[in-house]
């Protein structure tokens, strides 16, 4: 994903009232996912849990989740900012506030929350601020956007047992991941869902920090 846009603004977020003003209109939403053949959006199965992460470029972040056994669908969009369904490009303009994230519909019978901040803190560097690898902006930050008491306890819990991982590790950086309840879900242009199914060689600038997250090591379902 190409940064569109540079400068210092790029890593600053903006006042609420200095965000773009978006649009009533939602974005389409059609077809079914590109690798696993679940709608996008919901009504979902009963029993399904939803979650939301962001880290870094939404491309290859979705596809860490959909990848994982138990996962009935992901979708990419924007959250955690204060613009009515924005397009991308007002997402890279750093004017929205938002995020680029990913939203995993999950099977808690069969997958774990636990195991998903478990794929979320091994997957991408959560220590770099306002950006990931090469991607800098504050829609590559690292958040986590609970939808209940219980997600946000496992988030927090999760974040304090990677942190000692990470120092154990030799890791100085502090994480600097945000945490908070899951508002509104935008989706994402329908050329972004599942990109890095439909474009095989599309760029991904994911890179972990290589140190294994004690998080869901033993708290899959059996």
């Amino acid at each position: 994903m190409q940064m569109l846009f540079f400068g210092k603004h790029k890593t600053e977020m903006p006042a609420p009232e200095d965000a773009l003003p978006g649009r009533s209109e939602k974005m389409p939403v059609s077809g079914s996912h590109y690798v696993l053949g679940t709608p996008l959006a919901p009504p979902f199965p009963e029993g399904t849990e939803q979650a939301v992460f962001g880290m870094g470029c939404f491309w290859g972040a979705e596809r860490i989740f959909w990848e994982l056994e138990g996962v009935h669908t992901t979708a990419v969009g924007y959250a955690a900012g204060y613009t009515p369904n924005p397009s991308y490009e007002e997402v890279c303009s750093a004017k929205t506030g938002h995020n680029e994230v990913v939203l995993v519909a999950f099977d808690p019978a069969k997958i774990s929350y636990d195991d998903l901040l478990r794929a979320f803190w091994e997957g991408h560097d959560p220590t770099q601020g306002m950006g990931q690898g090469n991607d800098v902006g504050t829609q590559y930050r690292s958040g986590i956007y609970t939808y209940s008491e219980a997600q946000r306890e496992a988030a927090l819990v999760s974040r304090s047992s990677f942190a000692d991982a990470l120092r154990a590790a030799g890791h100085s950086a502090e994480i600097t991941t945000e945490i908070e309840p899951a508002g509104e879900f935008f989706y994402a242009e329908g050329y972004h869902q599942q990109y890095l199914a439909k474009n095989p060689g599309g760029y991904c600038g994911l890179g972990g920090t290589g140190v294994s997250c004690p998080v869901g090591l033993t708290s899959a379902p059996s």
